[in-house]
């Protein structure tokens, strides 16, 4: 570990080289029908991974330009790359790259980031107040995965354990001063412990909210139905379902809150007592429903 945070000696062409298999891999993984809503794809989405890749960049620069240059190149490389391996599969073809701005305002903030983080090898105690906000960024990140996995278990659970041990290995292997090392693993346990705690109380923000069902559409076979009517779910752990009147399609809808993933049903029950019984497969951001 103490080889990877300072040991490395990252050439132009080393770096070329992992810039391209970071976007090739990262591409990849968007491609994957399997990877979607875990893990494997949050590489894709958030920065937890990238902010380690910039930090090992930096780390083993030998001069602040060539900390800022090679961050810089790194990113410059491998974000295109990401959305150029998803060009033949994807629909959109060129035009995913309308996605790629927010990622190059990232990409020009790199060169002044690790500039300035490159001082963090200086072993002082400044160096820790450039590195705390990577670590509340990356707190931030691990608040949202914790959530994710709460909810919808075990889903961006590795994500959230890749946060945590990174905020807690980053103090303890880029500095040397023993106070400095203990400072920085406490700022990290102490962003963990309030994320965690938060994520704890939170009950709501990581659940699935969506409509199901449109009296007379579609998705209802036909059936109408009003506020007299009664909706249930099979299994409550799924969340929870009611009747809502939309003003906007002037019509009523089965509005569900979803707590969790997988298959359930659930029912429509008129005031005379008849039911109507719907098969509902549910995923993170989706669901399929059918007439039973």
């Amino acid at each position: 570990m103490k080889k990877l945070f300072g040991g490395l000696n990252i050439t132009w062409l080393k770096l070329v080289i992992f810039a391209i298999l970071a976007g090739l891999y990262t591409g990849a993984m968007t491609l994957i029908p399997a990877t979607l809503d875990t893990s494997f794809r949050d590489i894709s989405i958030h920065f937890d991974c990238w902010v380690l890749f910039g930090i090992i960049l930096i780390v083993n620069a030998k001069s602040p330009l060539d900390s800022a240059l090679k961050t810089f190149v790194f990113f410059l490389i491998s974000q295109p790359l990401v959305y150029l391996v998803q060009v033949p599969f994807n629909d959109a073809g060129f035009g995913l790259f309308r996605y790629y701005k927010y990622w190059f305002i990232w990409t020009l903030l790199t060169f002044p980031m690790a500039f300035v983080g490159y001082f963090m090898k200086k072993d002082k105690w400044w160096g820790l107040a450039i590195l705390a906000p990577m670590l509340a960024f990356v707190g931030y990140h691990y608040l949202n995965y914790f959530g994710e996995a709460k909810t919808f278990f075990p889903q961006h659970l590795l994500s959230a354990v890749f946060c945590a041990a990174t905020m807690i290995i980053y103090p303890l292997f880029i500095f040397k001063d023993k106070k400095i090392r203990l400072a920085g693993l406490a700022i990290s346990l102490l962003i963990l412990l309030a994320a965690t705690t938060y994520g704890v109380i939170d009950q709501r923000s990581h659940a699935y909210e969506t409509d199901v069902l449109i009296s007379g559409g579609d998705s209802a076979a036909g059936i109408e139905f009003d506020d007299t009517y009664t909706v249930s779910l099979a299994d409550a752990s799924y969340g929870t379902a009611e009747i809502r009147y939309e003003d906007a399609i002037e019509s009523y809808m089965v509005h569900t809150v979803f707590k969790r993933t997988g298959d359930t049903e659930i029912t429509i029950t008129a005031p005379t007592g008849e039911s109507y019984t719907y098969e509902l497969h549910v995923e993170r951001s989706s669901y399929d429903i059918k007439l039973k």
